[in-house]
């Protein structure tokens, strides 16, 4: 029997709401291609996506019911010609202190384009949730022995940027406008 996770709530933009999809996780001696993928809407782990491809792809694109999660040492790449199949595509962040996730995301939504749903999953708390959001997320399965409402305040903890990120691809001082003389017109002038 699989292991299957599911979070009654999740944050999505900047609203908490009923979560939908399921999460399905390996146990051990679980193996990628045998694994049981009950019906429903459902987000598989990469190998197990690779490893039943075939079957699964008509449940992706005709029922929008599979969508598939990384973990943080593999690459979105593997999948970028088969993106657009998918409404969801999670990150696994397995502690706290992992930030590979990180790039994973920004990856898919920088370099792949990908413009679905893109979810954080696994140890994710209120900390995280601004910068997971600056590198493209938009939705976050927190962890349950939180508070998903307090967490959803993590998502406004600043009010401006400096660096360009998904959010905001111009930098701050880009952004602002200076009133400088002609002769110190160059982008760098007056900083």
């Amino acid at each position: 029997m699989p292991n299957i996770q599911h979070h009654a709530q999740i944050i999505k933009g900047r609203e908490v709401v009923a979560d939908d999809w399921r999460v399905l996780r390996l146990d051990e001696g679980d193996a990628p291609e045998t694994v049981e993928v009950p019906a429903g809407k459902l987000i598989v782990p990469l190998k197990v996506w690779q490893a039943q491809r075939e079957t699964l792809s008509k449940r992706a694109g005709a029922n929008g019911e599979i969508g598939i999660w990384f973990a943080s040492d593999e690459l979105a790449s593997t999948v970028k010609d088969e993106l657009g199949q998918f409404a969801v595509l999670a990150i696994d962040f397995p502690k706290f202190s992992d930030g590979r996730g990180y790039s994973i995301a920004f990856n898919l939504r920088k370099r792949l384009g990908y413009t679905g749903e893109l979810r954080a999953i696994g140890d994710v708390l209120r900390d995280q949730l601004f910068q997971m959001q600056r590198c493209g997320f938009d939705a976050y399965a927190t962890r349950q022995d939180r508070s998903i409402h307090d967490a959803l305040k993590g998502l406004t903890v600043f009010s401006e940027t400096y660096q360009g990120s998904v959010d905001q691809a111009l930098p701050l001082f880009r952004r602002q406008q200076r009133d400088m003389p002609l002769e110190h017109s160059d982008v760098g002038a007056g900083i």
